[in-house]
């Protein structure tokens, strides 16, 4: 289980503290797949960084029993000074896995070409993408967290994209940050909308899209 006590997280802005989190309290399992709805700046990437330790807390604490994905879509999810080939090395190692058959995978599924073994750093934002996902994807973990973007590339690869997570929702839990009703039609069973700082709960998503576009 992933859980959420009382979570307040503030920036400093012109010497004051601005919070974007008040005093939010969620838990999620096994089997959600969640969307979060949100305006621009109503800090849906903020609740998403926490929730997978990119960033921490002001006041209150995030407790992981489970094992949770880096946000799909930030660009921080890879070391930009080595080559994809190099990434796929580096994370097999941190989680147990064979190098050989992560980047076998991941040049697989990111479809790189020569780019894979080339410095990240010279990788456009759709590449650095594809590769962020496709070492995801090469990972098992009990919760993915997916920031905005889903796909990185042309339609063939979103479509990619969408078949992996539909497969891994049926054993996972899924937070998925979006402005698309499509996305959210095709992969939540509920959703939440952050607002002012407090996160409300929908148990019926077309009620949740609703009370969203409504705002």
């Amino acid at each position: 289980m992933l859980e959420l006590r009382d979570v307040w997280k503030a920036y400093e802005t012109n010497g004051r503290e601005r919070f974007v989190l008040r005093g939010i309290s969620a838990r999620f399992q096994t089997g959600d797949a969640i969307g979060i709805l949100g305006r621009n700046g109503a800090g849906k990437s903020t609740l998403i960084r926490l929730v997978s330790g990119l960033e921490v807390t002001t006041r209150g604490e995030v407790r992981r029993n489970m094992t949770v994905s880096w946000p799909l879509g930030f660009g921080g999810a890879v070391h930009t000074s080595i080559t994809g080939a190099d990434n796929c090395r580096f994370l097999a190692r941190l989680y147990g896995k064979s190098p050989g058959w992560v980047e076998s995978f991941v040049e697989e599924f990111a479809e790189l070409g020569e780019h894979f073994r080339m410095p990240v750093y010279t990788y456009s934002t759709g590449m650095q993408g594809r590769l962020a996902f496709g070492l995801s994807m090469a990972i098992d973990f009990d919760c993915y967290l997916i920031d905005e973007a889903i796909a990185a590339g042309d339609a063939r690869f979103t479509a990619r994209c969408v078949a992996a997570l539909e497969e891994r929702r049926k054993r996972s839990a899924l937070l998925l940050v979006s402005h698309s009703d499509h996305l959210l039609r095709s992969f939540c069973n509920s959703a939440a909308i952050l607002h002012e700082g407090k996160l409300t709960f929908h148990e019926d998503l077309d009620q949740a899209i609703a009370a969203y576009h409504a705002l």
